[in-house]
């Protein structure tokens, strides 16, 4: 989105509403009182673990990491990748793009995978 990392929280916070926005307020507080930084990775950290559990992010990073093209259109496995890879945080950094490749083509049926002549730098871009 482009937006400074010291503004994300207010931002994220701005778009709660109902219970959500109720739960921040509460959870703000208990930071203030406890001396804890109120920051993005903070706020994320809970707000994963109160909308999020972390059991079904496990479940969701093992779909990932078992993914494969199998009878789907190419279209729709990048679509599932890519729904799926913002949950395993070591291939959903901008830093690992080639290593996100490497899983994408991995994943592909082998005929698809012949397609590719695999020299030097992948990204996902390319696609």
């Amino acid at each position: 989105m482009g937006c400074p990392l010291i503004q994300k929280v207010t931002l994220a916070a701005f778009m709660l509403s109902g219970e959500a926005g109720i739960w921040w307020q509460g959870a703000l507080q208990r930071m203030i009182v406890a001396g804890t930084q109120v920051n993005w990775e903070n706020f994320k950290q809970l707000f994963l673990e109160k909308y999020f559990p972390r059991d079904v992010r496990h479940k969701k990073q093992v779909e990932f990491l078992e993914l494969k093209q199998g009878e789907n259109f190419v279209a729709e496995y990048i679509t599932k990748f890519e729904d799926l890879v913002r949950f395993c945080p070591m291939y959903d950094d901008v830093g690992n793009e080639e290593d996100k490749c490497v899983k994408f083509v991995s994943g592909l049926r082998p005929e698809i995978k012949q397609v590719f002549n695999y020299q030097g730098s992948l990204t996902i871009m390319n696609w």
